[in-house]
């Protein structure tokens, strides 16, 4: 091959490569809308909600009237009462439930925020 011929495809190839190049020639993306700060509390949240157990008190927090005992949560689900309290923790340190302590009982009721978050849930199926 002489050198013509070695220049004429090396030509073809750069404009083949060129054509089928990433994104060659679009204007540029915007940045992410949400910031670092926003997706890390927005994944706290998801995390807390990822569990079933979690998203079913969240659920029978929301549905209540009135606040509930820790005694009346643990009635709902079978794992044992330090096992309740891991999960009532998470939710409560996500913001999606909230608690106060009446003598040695804690009671605990969904927070608005995690009431508008179990609807969006819900909404996903």
């Amino acid at each position: 091959m002489d050198t013509t011929q070695s220049s004429t495809m090396k030509s073809a190839m750069k404009s083949a490569e060129e054509e089928t190049a990433c994104c060659a020639g679009e204007a540029p993306l915007s940045p992410p809308a949400l910031a670092p700060g926003e997706t890390d509390a927005l994944a706290e949240r998801l995390k807390a909600l990822a569990d079933p157990t979690r998203l079913r008190m969240l659920d029978l927090l929301a549905q209540q009237s009135a606040p509930l005992c820790v005694c009346e949560i643990n009635e709902h689900f079978a794992q044992r009462q330090p096992t309740i309290s891991h999960h009532l923790r998470i939710l409560r340190e996500a913001g999606l439930i909230d608690c106060e302590k009446r003598g040695v009982w804690a009671y605990y009721w969904a927070t608005k925020d995690g009431s508008e978050w179990l609807s969006a849930v819900k909404g996903l199926r």
